[in-house]
């Protein structure tokens, strides 16, 4: 199992760093896009457009990425009293039960959403705008692959962390 749990760990920080290059890409754009328009009154839709794409890749991916790394926001006063073994349980449970069942439901229209763009050869509706519309919805399904990965890992990781404290208890 640790062998799976590193490679898994691999996979997610390449796809974590992947999203920190595409923050700086996003930030270097606004920056364009914001020189471009009040220095020199040129406004690029296709450049305000890559914007929302890159936000689109590094949120979505990041998503994934968070939860590997347990960062997302609780405002639980319980849940940090508890021991590692109950957090350990809750973790789990939250996952097969809530985060696994939504993933899959956004997996599997999400894939029906992208490959329709992709079949009707949808762009911008915008002048200037960028076409391939699809790529950016194939974030969706791309995302929610991704996301299946993270959440096998926390699995993991909790049924790891729970079989050690069982394991330690017992040899007490």
């Amino acid at each position: 199992m640790k062998f799976i749990l590193k490679s898994l760990e691999k996979i997610i920080n390449t796809i974590g760093g992947l999203c920190s290059f595409i923050m700086i890409l996003m930030v270097l754009n606004v920056f364009y896009n914001v020189v471009s328009r009040y220095f020199f009154n040129n406004v690029s839709i296709g450049m305000q457009e890559l914007e929302w794409h890159l936000f689109a890749a590094m949120f979505m991916f990041g998503i994934g990425y968070t939860l590997k790394e347990d960062g997302h926001v609780r405002v639980d006063i319980i849940y940090d009293n508890l021991s590692e073994h109950s957090q350990a349980i809750i973790n789990l449970l939250g996952s097969v039960f809530f985060a696994l069942p939504i993933t899959i439901l956004i997996l599997y229209f999400g894939w029906d959403y992208t490959h329709e763009a992709y079949q009707m050869g949808e762009g911008s509706p915008d002048p200037g705008g960028l076409p391939h519309r699809w790529i950016v919805r194939s974030i969706i399904p791309g995302s929610s692959i991704f996301l299946l990965l993270c959440i096998l890992y926390v699995m993991l990781n909790n049924i790891s962390l729970l079989s050690n404290t069982s394991t330690s208890k017992q040899g007490e």
